[in-house]
């Protein structure tokens, strides 16, 4: 058994496309999702398709939604 560092972490996943328009005021906040991984396995970033639920009101047409289902990879904080 491993000891001293465990060895399942937890992650947290964000929506790359958020994290883009994050200067603009089209998006109200960044999709985020949290997973555990197991850093002997996967030493490297996650990156997974979910869905993105945030929505932004561009050009005050109406609500759009980010994208159905984009790219989120795991953030720097973690």
């Amino acid at each position: 058994m491993a000891k001293g560092k465990d060895v399942r972490i937890r992650v947290i996943l964000e929506c790359i496309s958020c994290v883009q328009k994050g200067a603009n005021e089209e998006s109200t906040g960044i999709s985020r999702y949290s997973t555990e991984k197991n850093r002997h396995n996967t030493p490297g970033q996650l990156e997974f398709k979910f869905f993105c639920h945030f929505v932004s009101n561009a050009s005050g047409s109406g609500l759009l939604y980010c994208r159905p289902h984009v790219c989120h990879s795991e953030s720097r904080g973690s």
